[in-house]
């Protein structure tokens, strides 16, 4: 499954770590100018990855976070294929 990835346009992450992302054709990218999420938005650099909140303490932190959620939720469909 591809994972999609959001961003509020608000958030200090986003143009730090949108671009790099982008640059897999793989993952689905999508920004919204609200993600509903106010107080977190402001507060740290944060993306939904496929619905659930990926936080960090800095855009770069929050890249890796996000590449570590995808490779965990890629971990649990190879083993629920098996």
């Amino acid at each position: 499954m591809r994972p999609i990835i959001e961003f509020c346009s608000s958030n200090i992450s986003t143009e730090a770590v949108m671009p790099r992302l982008e640059q897999n054709p793989d993952y689905d990218i999508v920004e919204y100018g609200c993600l509903n999420n106010c107080g977190q938005c402001y507060a740290e650099p944060f993306a939904m990855v496929d619905g659930e909140i990926v936080a960090a303490d800095s855009p770069e932190a929050l890249y890796d976070a996000i590449i570590a959620k995808i490779k965990e939720a890629e971990a649990w469909e190879t083993l629920d294929l098996d």
